[in-house]
C-alpha cells in the first residue's frame, strides 16, 4: 500500500488494522478518503477567496482558508467516521439524515465564493449599476430635503413678479386711455385735454403710483427671497459634493448583485444552480458512498470489533459492581 493510499484510508477515517484483514475492501474507502480530502480542498479554496475578499490580505486569507479548509475536512472525515452499516435500509437513512443535511449546509457555504469568482466580470458590471443607484439615491435624499423650500421661494418671487407685471398692464392700460382721450383717436372723440381727460390722467396718475409703491415693496420681497434662493443653492450644492462613494465591493453586496443578476438573467439563474447541485454532489458523494454500497467484510469486521469492546465494557462493569457489593456486605 503506497503513501497516497494510506492518506486516503485515514482521510476515510477507517482502520488500517481492519482493513490488512479485508484487502477488498481498502479501493472503496481509498475513493471516500479521497472525495473527503478534495471537499476539503475545496473549501480550503473556497473560503480563502471569500477572506482575501473581505481583509485584502493574501497572508490572512491562506491562513484562515486554511484553518476552515481542515475544519470542513474533519467534520466530513467524522461523518463518514460516525456511519454505520446496517442490515435495514431505513435505518441507515434515518442515521444519515442529520450528516445529510449538515453537507448540504456546508456546500451552500464553500459553493458562493466560487460562484462570485466564476461569475466576476458580470458581477462586477452589476456592482458598477448598485453604485451609481446608491448614489443616486442619495442624490435624491438631497433633492427631497431642499426641493420643498426651493419650490416655494420661486413660486413667492414669481408671484410677486406676476403682480408687478398686472399692475404694469393696468398702468398702462390707463395711460393708454388718456392718451386716446387727449388727441381725440378714443373715448369722447374730441381733440382736446378737457375734464374727461384729466379724470382719465388722474386715474392712469393713481395707477403709476399704486405700481411705484407696489414695485418697491415686492423687489424687497424678491431680493430677499433671492438671497435666500441663492444660499440655498450653495448648501445644495456643497451637499452633493460631499457625497460618498459607496464601498459596493465587500461580500454581502457581490452576493447582492449576484442575487440580482440571478433574477435579470436566467442563463445566469440555471448557472448558478448547476454550480450549487455541483458543490452538493461533491459534498455528499462520500455519504452516499457509504450509504449505497454494500455492507461488506470491513464492516463485519468492525461490528465484532465494536461487540468484543462492548463485552469487554460490561464485563468491567459487573467485576466492579460484584466487588462493590463485597466489599458493602463486609462492612
Amino acid at each position: 500500500m503506497t503513501k497516497i493510499e494510506s492518506f486516503f484510508i485515514f482521510c476515510s477515517g477507517a482502520s488500517h488494522s481492519l482493513l490488512k484483514r479485508c484487502n477488498i475492501e481498502t479501493s472503496k474507502y481509498i475513493g471516500i478518503g479521497a472525495s473527503i480530502f478534495f471537499t476539503g480542498i475545496l473549501a480550503c479554496i473556497s473560503s480563502g477567496y471569500a477572506l482575501f475578499t473581505i481583509f485584502d490580505s493574501l497572508f490572512y486569507a491562506s491562513l484562515f482558508g486554511i484553518i476552515w479548509g481542515l475544519m470542513i475536512f474533519n467534520l466530513d472525515r467524522y461523518i463518514i467516521l460516525s456511519m454505520r452499516k446496517s442490515d435495514a435500509w431505513y435505518k441507515e437513512l434515518l442515521q444519515a439524515t442529520p450528516r445529510i443535511l449538515f453537507a448540504l449546509l456546508i456546500a451552500l457555504i464553500i459553493s458562493k465564493p466560487i460562484e462570485i469568482k466564476i461569475f466576476e466580470k458580470e458581477i462586477n458590471n452589476e456592482l458598477t449599476l448598485l453604485k451609481l443607484e446608491f448614489i443616486e439615491e442619495q442624490e435624491q435624499r438631497i433633492l427631497s430635503r431642499y426641493a420643498p423650500r426651493l419650490d416655494s421661494i420661486r413660486f413667492t418671487i414669481q408671484r410677486l413678479k406676476n403682480e408687478i407685471s398686472i399692475k404694469e398692464n393696468h398702468r398702462n392700460e390707463l395711460v393708454s386711455i388718456a392718451q386716446k382721450e387727449a388727441d381725440g383717436t378714443g373715448g369722447s372723440g374730441k381733440v382736446n385735454a378737457g375734464p374727461i381727460y384729466k379724470i382719465k390722467q388722474n386715474d392712469a396718475t393713481k395707477a403709476q403710483f399704486e405700481l411705484d409703491k407696489l414695485k418697491a415693496a415686492n423687489i424687497v420681497s424678491i431680493d430677499k427671497l433671492q438671497v435666500e434662493l441663492e444660499s440655498l443653492q450653495v448648501e445644495k450644492t456643497e451637499d452633493f459634493a460631499q457625497l460618498s462613494q459607496p464601498d459596493v465591493y465587500g461580500i454581502s453586496f457581490q452576493l447582492t448583485a449576484l442575487s440580482r443578476l440571478g433574477d435579470k438573467y436566467n442563463t445566469i439563474r440555471i448557472a448558478d444552480w448547476f454550480i450549487v447541485l455541483l458543490f452538493i454532489a461533491l459534498e455528499l458523494a462520500p455519504v452516499f458512498t457509504k450509504l449505497i454500497s454494500s455492507r461488506g467484510p470491513y464492516d463485519n469486521l468492525l461490528q465484532v470489533h465494536e461487540h468484543h469492546f462492548d463485552n469487554y465494557r460490561k464485563e468491567k462493569i459487573a467485576i466492579s459492581n460484584i466487588t462493590l457489593e463485597k466489599t458493602l456486605a463486609n462492612a
